[in-house]
């Protein structure tokens, strides 16, 4: 069962600048877990409670013809779960904030190399846009 489509999840909800009313709490909590991508003790601390007040209820289902695993229907259930696993598997350093100084939104390196430093190949680009022409000041 790959859990990373479920982490996007937890991503795409942490972004969400109006999410529906009774997700809201849950966002901030998402964020929370973003804004400590620095420290593992701290990341493993938010997820643990987040899996208290969210538990997961998986159910087998055949609905394209074969037996596999999903996570409850429960969006914030599957969303703490899949950022929790994807915490496991490839460790906290793999959550992240956009490094653009005018985003700030978080995202998950799934690289291979631990390189993603934006949230977007558009903020990648908006930011050595900005580099290159900071060093054509310095340099004129």
């Amino acid at each position: 069962m790959d859990l990373t489509s479920y982490a996007e999840w937890a991503v795409r909800l942490a972004n969400d600048p109006d999410p529906p009313p009774e997700l809201r709490r849950l966002r901030d909590e998402l964020a929370a877990v973003f804004d400590a991508a620095g420290s593992g003790q701290a990341v493993a601390g938010l997820l643990n409670a987040l899996l208290v007040l969210y538990p997961v209820r998986p159910q087998l289902t055949d609905h394209d013809g074969h037996w596999h695993l999903h996570l409850a229907e429960d969006v914030a259930a599957g969303a703490v779960m899949g950022l929790a696993a994807v915490v496991a598997e490839l460790g906290a350093d793999r959550l992240g904030r956009c490094r653009e100084p005018h985003c700030g939104q978080a995202f998950l390196d799934t690289s291979s190399n631990r390189s993603r430093r934006y949230c977007s190949a558009r903020c990648a680009s908006r930011a050595n846009v900005a580099a290159y022409r900071a060093r054509r000041r310095e340099g004129a």
